[in-house]
């Protein structure tokens, strides 16, 4: 990514630069981080002591998750003074401001590891793609709410998609894009609110591994840079626009609004390279077919199912490269809307403010418990149910769509299926016969299921809107954890989920960038507040 002062006349950088920050500083006070040795709280402070001596102390209001510090904010960075390695906070010198994540990762690199300077990089791209979509936001003009805005669009749930500026909200590289450069971020990135050609290709049928014909749907980045190399990549039989969704690599197609189109790029989006793997183009199908079954007899969410896909066979086996899926969305009924969790948080184009307040305001009569509470009666059964049978759903912000109808939750769809688990050996327990499964979907680990649900779902999606509203809305956050309490007592399997447990899991994103395998699942745990409400 080239350099970015001129970004907006350098205007959007210190506040991205902030943003990236403050989750850089949640991350090391909570996370497995390689070479912390000690955290202290000392009132409105806490510090953090790495193997090297090296000590970083900042506030810990914006250490907790969700928080969001102003464009001011710095952390204080120490070096060690001659001495044990361990030696307290008072030991140490050369004391100064840091307010750059990136420079923070690579003043910390003794103690961080061999993979220090990969995440500094992918920090680094991470502020600069935000400050680019921050300074792409107008500002606010105050005319319609943005669900009336989206049901006037010729695609409301693209619309809603690209309205999310700043993503993951605990995850550091949620903007990095590695690969692309500033030029290809403002031509493909959704917050740029693009349209995209996406180039149709007709693959030789033995060389086809899938269950659609032998067609490809590619993205126009991987094309021009995988068409040197297979001559009949070359015959392109033709461009179909197409809108970037969240995750940037999948499209809703113009002209076929029920298909959505899932490429293979070979760019790292926050944390992965998004290739297509010959196991999900098989467990697509599976897992579908599983969660309609479910849903049918208990209340797990509707299912966006994927209707196949394929990959080119190269070398004798299929190329994760070369991949598609395809995955269907069910027309909703008249007068409702979808939208993906992660959007509660987005700016309005009206007032600026996240957009969860306007359903509060519009929906809920300016109440945000009562919004908090109508989501956990939407999210809960929806995620424990399933859990019980021994599908664990990855919840979050993105592959959750909320239905909404007259400003108010009415239920929620499920889409995208790479990180759900299922147990076998409890599908069977409950009658049902587990699919042929591939890769590392199948688990019967229990610990594991309970991890991804209520790690996706409690500590993210309601964590995250409450502590949004908390913000924004004048939310009493204890109250509002009451309300979820008492839609979770209602709920069969609330208690063996774990729900109501001292701790509440949380990925470790940041642990897992230093880690050696920086795809295998790292978890940390935060206080629940659901602890003491059974």
């Amino acid at each position: 990514m080239p350099e970015i002062a001129d970004v907006a006349g350098g205007r959007t950088l210190p506040g991205a630069r902030a943003a990236v920050l403050g989750r850089l500083w949640g991350a090391l006070w909570r996370e497995p981080v390689p070479g912390v040795v000690a955290r202290h709280a000392d009132g409105a402070t806490v510090t953090v002591s790495f193997a090297d001596g090296t000590v970083l102390t900042g506030p810990a209001a914006t250490a907790r998750p969700f928080a969001e510090p102003d464009a001011s904010f710095t952390l204080t960075l120490a070096h060690p003074a001659a001495g044990p390695a361990h030696a307290p906070p008072a030991a140490a010198t050369g004391r100064r401001r840091v307010d750059d994540p990136g420079q923070l990762v690579r003043a910390l690199a003794a103690a961080l590891g061999p993979h220090a300077a990969r995440l500094a990089a992918e920090v680094d791209d991470s502020v600069a793609n935000l400050a680019l979509a921050r300074a792409a936001l107008p500002p606010p003009d105050g005319g319609p709410p943005m669900l009336a805005r989206a049901a006037a669009s010729d695609d409301p749930l693209a619309f809603l998609e690209q309205s999310v500026v700043d993503g993951h909200p605990l995850h550091p590289c949620a903007r990095a894009r590695i690969g692309l450069s500033r030029q290809e971020v403002l031509a493909f990135a959704p917050e740029h609110r693009p349209v995209v050609a996406l180039r149709k290709v007709t693959v030789p049928p033995r060389q086809w591994y899938g269950a659609l014909p032998a067609a490809l749907w590619l993205h126009p980045w991987q094309h021009e840079h995988l068409r040197h190399e297979i001559d009949w990549l070359n015959h392109v039989e033709r461009e179909m626009p197409a809108r970037p969704l969240m995750s940037l690599r999948t499209f809703a197609v113009q002209g076929a609004p029920g298909r959505h189109v899932k490429t293979a790029i070979e760019v790292q989006l926050t944390s992965a390279v998004r290739t297509v793997s010959p196991a999900s183009i098989h467990n697509g199908l599976q897992l579908s077919a599983l969660l309609h079954k479910l849903a049918a007899v208990m209340p797990a969410p509707e299912v966006l199912p994927e209707a196949g896909g394929g990959a080119a066979i190269v070398d004798g086996a299929p190329d994760r490269r070369l991949g598609v899926v395809h995955r269907l969305v069910p027309e909703l009924e008249p007068g409702g809307l979808q939208l993906p969790l992660g959007a509660l948080a987005a700016p309005s184009a009206a007032t600026g403010a996240p957009l969860v307040t306007e359903l509060v305001e519009h929906g809920y009569g300016g109440d945000p418990e009562a919004f908090v509470e109508s989501l956990a009666a939407i999210l809960l059964p929806a995620v424990l149910a399933p859990l019980r049978a021994g599908v664990a759903l990855e919840a979050h912000g993105q592959n959750l769509l909320a239905v909404v109808r007259d400003g108010r939750l009415t239920r929620l769809r499920y889409r995208d299926f790479g990180g759900v688990r299922v147990s076998p050996k409890l599908l069977r327990r409950h009658g049902i016969d587990p699919p042929p499964l591939r890769g590392d979907v199948p688990c019967d680990d229990l610990e594991v299921l309970r991890t991804k649900v209520l790690a996706s779902a409690v500590s993210t999606v309601l964590g995250g809107t409450i502590a949004v509203l908390g913000r924004t809305s004048g939310l009493d956050e204890t109250k509002a954890w009451h309300r979820v309490a008492a839609v979770a007592r209602g709920v069969p399997g609330a208690e063996e989920a774990g729900l109501f447990a001292p701790m509440l899991p949380v990925k470790a994103m940041t642990a897992m960038r230093l880690a050696d395998d920086p795809l295998a699942d790292q978890w940390c745990a935060i206080p629940n507040p659901l602890a003491e409400l059974r």
